[in-house]
């Protein structure tokens, strides 16, 4: 008995996954999927990716321990 989600691929070679599949994934539209092959075929992963906000770790480090509100007066111009 096997109780695994199935689809059909159409002419054009896209699929519609299951609501549930999605809902497990915690898959968005716009998220991006990666097919990564090993010894038993392939499996299918919800590509994560890196924070947008990634880079910036570490960016105001110099300014840390000054008063937010003179920053910011300084950032005015005031």
């Amino acid at each position: 008995m096997n109780d695994m989600p199935k689809v059909k691929m159409t002419s054009k070679g896209q699929v519609t996954i299951p609501k549930e599949v999605r809902k497990r994934l915690g898959m968005c539209p716009g998220d991006e999927l990666e097919f990564v092959e090993g010894a038993r075929g392939f499996t299918v992963n919800k590509r994560l990716q890196a924070s947008p906000l990634a880079s910036y770790g570490g960016y105001l480090k110099g300014l840390q321990g000054q008063d937010p509100d003179v920053l910011v007066t300084e950032m005015r111009g005031g």
